[in-house]
């Protein structure tokens, strides 16, 4: 396999998406979670404006990675608001404090 610009682009993206899953299957905090699936979207967009370049519609791909980044910060957003209001009712951020919140 030669280093040529995508090839280096997809192991890039498959480092990301190894990292971002690793991180979701051992950490415990709530924002770290959030930071890992940024990770993840971040891999998703390169894979997107790679996947345009090379089907020779590089504006179709930025702009669909472009709307990713839009739902992405709202989803974050989210995300960390609803740790905030977990970390304020269970005084932690640990995934495992959640189940007190079962009735």
């Amino acid at each position: 396999m030669t280093l040529s610009v995508p090839n280096i682009v997809i192991l890039i993206v498959i480092g990301l998406l190894g990292t971002g899953i690793y991180a979701l299957l051992t950490v415990r905090n709530l924002i770290k979670v959030v930071v890992a699936l940024q990770i993840m979207v971040k891999a998703a967009m390169l894979a997107l404006v790679l996947a345009g370049r090379l089907q020779g519609q590089e504006n179709l791909g930025q702009s669909l990675a472009l709307t990713v980044i839009v739902a992405d910060t709202i989803v974050a957003v989210v995300g960390l608001a609803l740790a905030v209001q977990v970390r304020r009712v269970v005084g932690s951020l640990d995934l495992n404090a959640l189940t007190t919140l079962r009735r």
